[in-house]
């Protein structure tokens, strides 16, 4: 390792500056030019949408070996196994009453707002939506059985994270098991996560270039004549989501962890602008892993919160499905009886959790899961098409958001989290390494007392 200067008062190597805040208002400045190039040319727009989709995928790359190395280092160091699977259990609790709130949030909303009426089912509608639900069912089996990889190598190229998940895990448990003995295989990792999160570090520097791929086309593709026949939902999405974060999930943060909420979301701010820009949650997994650290919570939760949360913590999705398919359900002049509800939010309930952090699975999943509860109403999806990437952008940032919370929330409940370090971090005293992603500082269990465990 090269040699570093002695830390200066902000915990940052004497001499180096924190030049990231640049990267970040060029990612602003980007966003702004692709909205002009979108409308000014949108022939040209369209097909700038590699750039975005380029970036993001670069993103993709590392979110394996980022929830590799977090939960081996995690739980490898743990001494007793009942604390992760207490962390895990836990956490599935939480996400799968939070997600039951935001279906029946996202009901309420859509009953009064009745965002639905007065449109009407075009021939094209009609296709799009039989496109969308073609390949978007996927059964529970299915589900449970696609989190076994075909090799343990395999669960890192096919980019599934909850395969990831699962083999992090065993290879945790394997090395607590092996004891002392586990000892040079936890440092290598701990060495190969640093190589990782540097290679996240420099891949963030081509944001702006994604960023204005990304938005330029999508400006380009929807024009101003969708959003405006199509207002009404967009903008009561966004309400609900900005309603449900600060007042549900503040209220819960405040009560339970004595934290608040837009302080946490100002910590993240960066985080949003880089989901805001490229409408996928996922691409700022591995920095809401480094930042958690960061902010005191320990590494097994987390390394299991955080991808777990992905997968099985959608907020954002939740609201999104409820709304849509009363949307649907209204455009097709076939609303739904309160009964029919209920059984569209039970539904929904086990449905949304087969959805992707990614763009555009929440607009499968819609479809999907209208095929198999309600298959007359798919053909209606179409009517969403054309702005379901700017409601992408809404579904990400609560997702996100819904992950960040549950994350505090559960280090909270295991009393693995650092109180008094996370009031210095959100008060910027303590501030987050952008240069190398990675805190040497942040708790681990080990350091911890027994009366933590």
């Amino acid at each position: 390792m090269t040699a570093q200067s002695p830390p200066g008062k902000d915990g940052r190597p004497a001499g180096r500056r924190d030049r990231t805040h640049y990267l970040y208002l060029a990612v602003i400045a980007a966003v702004l030019v692709g909205i002009a190039v979108g409308f000014a040319a949108p022939g040209v727009a369209v097909e700038l949408k590699p750039l975005g989709t380029g970036f993001v995928n670069l993103i993709k790359m590392m979110i394996s070996p980022i929830i590799f190395c977090t939960i081996v280092l995690g739980v490898g160091s743990v001494r007793k196994a009942a604390k992760v699977g207490a962390v895990g259990g836990l956490a599935l609790g939480y996400f799968m009453v939070m997600s039951t709130v935001a279906l029946a949030i996202g009901l309420v909303v859509g009953n009064v707002l009745e965002p639905g009426s007065g449109l009407h089912l075009t021939e094209s509608v009609r296709h799009a939506g039989e496109a969308q639900a073609k390949g978007a069912h996927e059964s529970t089996a299915e589900f449970l059985l696609g989190i076994i990889p075909t090799t343990m190598v395999s669960a890192f190229t096919g980019g599934e994270v909850l395969q990831t998940l699962l083999v992090a895990l065993l290879a945790g448990f394997a090395l607590q098991a092996m004891g002392p003995a586990g000892e040079p295989v936890l440092r290598g990792i701990g060495h190969l996560q640093r190589l990782v999160f540097r290679i996240l570090s420099m891949i963030m520097w081509a944001a702006p270039v994604g960023a204005f791929g990304a938005m330029a086309a999508v400006v380009g593709a929807t024009g101003v004549d969708a959003l405006k026949s199509l207002a009404v939902i967009m903008v009561g999405f966004y309400i609900t989501c900005l309603l449900f974060v600060v007042v549900v999930l503040g209220t819960l943060l405040r009560l339970v962890a004595g934290v608040n909420i837009f302080a946490l979301l100002k910590y993240l701010a960066r985080e949003f602008l880089l989901i805001l820009s490229t409408s996928s949650s996922e691409s700022a997994l591995p920095r809401l892993i480094a930042k958690m650290e960061h902010l005191g919570v320990s590494k097994p939760v987390v390394g299991i919160t955080v991808p777990t949360g992905y997968s099985f913590n959608l907020d954002g999705t939740a609201i999104y499905l409820t709304m849509s398919s009363l949307f649907v359900a209204e455009a097709m002049g076939d609303p739904l009886s309160l009964g029919q509800q209920i059984s569209l939010l039970l539904f929904m309930i086990v449905a949304s959790k087969g959805a992707a952090g990614v763009t555009g699975a929440g607009l499968a999943t819609l479809a999907g899961g209208l095929q198999s509860h309600r298959p007359e109403l798919v053909d209606g999806v179409g009517l969403i098409v054309g702005i379901d990437r700017f409601m992408s952008e809404a579904r990400a940032l609560t997702n996100f958001a819904g992950n960040a919370v549950a994350t505090v929330l559960v280090g909270t409940w295991t009393k693995e989290i650092d109180k008094s370090r996370v009031g210095e971090v959100l008060a910027g005293r303590l501030p987050f390494d952008e240069t190398t992603l990675v805190d040497d500082h942040a708790p681990v269990p080990e350091q911890r007392e027994p009366a933590a465990v």
